[in-house]
């Protein structure tokens, strides 16, 4: 998994702009570039989900930051940058966590009626919703995302930072763990 040629730290810093689970003066931050169509992506941001709730229970709240950046694949996962886009449409409602927990998990259904479906369910404003899909209203944060990831050497996603270090250990709870706690300490 890892490229001769790649970057191994974050060129653009978490900010106040990212999609933040925590808060950025956490002893770690944890920077996911993503594709909601990408098996490994959903496999490494539900590691990532457990983790947070294991470092929680033992070191409080304010110990992991979470960040997802979009980096869909559009020339392997035709739906993967549509779905980056309902995730925006979203947070334009205060509601991204709860689509991008959506979307990964239903990751097999990212067609168009399904992300309406997902937003209806979750209550959006719908035809806000879809004016925004439709008017491409949240490409351009969408591609800033790619630009970053491409700036920090990224090809494919998904990949994580650590503290603005490129992780490259094996995508496993125990390496991911491991990892994460030597750098909080």
């Amino acid at each position: 998994m890892i490229d001769d040629h790649s970057s191994s730290s974050l060129v653009v810093p978490a900010s106040t702009q990212d999609r933040i689970q925590g808060v950025l003066s956490a002893a770690v931050v944890l920077v996911m570039y993503g594709d909601y169509q990408c098996p490994r992506s959903a496999a490494v941001y539900k590691l990532i989900k457990v983790i947070r709730q294991e470092l929680t229970v033992s070191f409080g709240e304010d110990d992991l930051c979470f960040i997802f950046r979009h980096f869909p694949q559009a020339q392997i996962h035709p739906h993967a940058q549509r779905a980056a886009q309902a995730a925006e449409a979203a947070a334009a409602q205060g509601q991204f966590w709860s689509m991008h927990d959506t979307l990964f998990a239903h990751q097999q259904k990212l067609e168009n009626g399904y992300l309406v479906e997902y937003a209806n369910d979750l209550g959006f404003d719908i035809p806000q919703f879809l004016k925004d899909l439709s008017k491409q209203v949240h490409i351009d944060r969408i591609n800033e995302d790619i630009a970053g990831g491409i700036h920090s050497g990224i090809t494919a996603a998904p990949v994580l930072f650590i503290n603005n270090i490129r992780y490259t250990g094996r995508w496993r709870i125990t390496e991911l763990m491991a990892a994460i706690v030597a750098t909080s300490h």
